[in-house]
């Protein structure tokens, strides 16, 4: 069980942005601001059927900046073919005017404010949160690159957004079905990094394998990554047993080999709150001794990791981890 804020919204408006993707606009039912946040944030949803999922916040234009309010909150969520329910949830069953349960907006890719130049690079519906980063950065003049990668202009989503005068100079678009010059070669983009630029990257699993190994030789630190979910060969649970020691308690916690840190804090009483459970969405990091862990996270970036860990799928490298609890 999570212990996190938990905000109830209106459905204000639904629009369809491509054949498989549709746009949904939350509001406070009240009409009062919602928490503001920063570009790359992302919400959970609890949706109609006991699904919850986590959408990254887009915006419908550069007016949306982020502050410490916002009006309402944009998500944009694809109709998968094998939808596990979620997806389904959303295009079926959830229609204008209706109360959705969502979390308070949480940010594990954000913008790096030591980057000389941002280079962003969507997949698809990954386009989301870089849309948003991309309004951000025009909108204080900073250095960027957008570059989306698409099938073709009908399935390029939040595409007004897209072509506006603000983010039109600095947008580079790849579509399958385009011609030679509407393609980007990965490898030669990312072939030579200048030293200030950093790269954030979001959309289907083979897009973003794609995008890192092209980018295999760039400074860890400098590859920001959200994962719409864990690469199919990730191994985010199972492992050898070890002990959780919590410093700031005093005691420890034995994990069984079957058995995930969180669900071991769960079984003496420590609430950590959780969500994806797949080390995607940062929920479950805690502070804690980052270099004596296994990580398997998708969340946290290598400076990151030397002081902490995501409780739903990191292990320890010995027979003890201990964390700041």
């Amino acid at each position: 069980m999570s212990l996190e804020r938990t905000l109830t919204v209106r459905v204000e408006r639904i629009s369809r942005q491509t054949p498989e993707i549709l746009a949904f606009e939350l509001a406070h039912p009240w009409g009062r601001a919602l928490p503001g946040y920063e570009a790359g944030a992302h919400i959970d949803v609890h949706m109609p059927g006991g699904f919850s999922r986590q959408y990254s916040l887009a915006r419908w234009s550069l007016s949306n900046a982020p502050s410490n309010a916002a009006s309402s909150y944009v998500i944009g969520v694809k109709r998968e073919a094998e939808s596990r329910g979620g997806s389904a949830s959303m295009h079926e069953r959830v229609r204008e005017g209706d109360l959705l349960a969502i979390s308070a907006p949480r940010n594990t890719f954000a913008l790096r404010e030591e980057a000389g130049h941002h280079l962003l690079m969507a997949g698809g519906i990954g386009m989301t949160p870089l849309l948003a980063m991309a309004q951000a950065l025009a909108a204080r003049g900073a250095s960027f690159t957008l570059c989306v990668f698409a099938r073709s202009e009908e399935h390029l989503a939040f595409a007004d957004a897209l072509h506006s005068p603000a983010l039109a100079p600095h947008l580079r678009l790849h579509l399958d079905q385009g011609g030679a010059s509407q393609r980007i070669d990965l490898r030669a983009l990312l072939a030579e990094r200048t030293p200030d630029t950093h790269l954030y990257v979001c959309g289907p699993g083979g897009f973003m394998k794609a995008v890192r190994e092209a980018a295999a030789h760039w400074p860890e630190d400098t590859l920001h990554a959200e994962y719409f979910a864990a690469p199919t060969d990730a191994n985010t649970s199972t492992g050898l047993p070890f002990t959780l020691r919590l410093a700031q308690r005093g005691i420890s916690v034995a994990v069984a080999a079957d058995q995930t840190a969180v669900d071991a804090l769960h079984e003496v009483g420590i609430d950590i709150p959780v969500s994806c459970q797949q080390g995607l969405c940062g929920t479950c990091v805690v502070e804690g001794d980052g270099e004596g862990a296994e990580h398997r996270d998708f969340c946290l970036t290598g400076s990151e990791r030397r002081h902490k860990v995501a409780l739903c799928c990191s292990r320890a490298k010995g027979r003890e981890l201990v964390l700041q609890l």
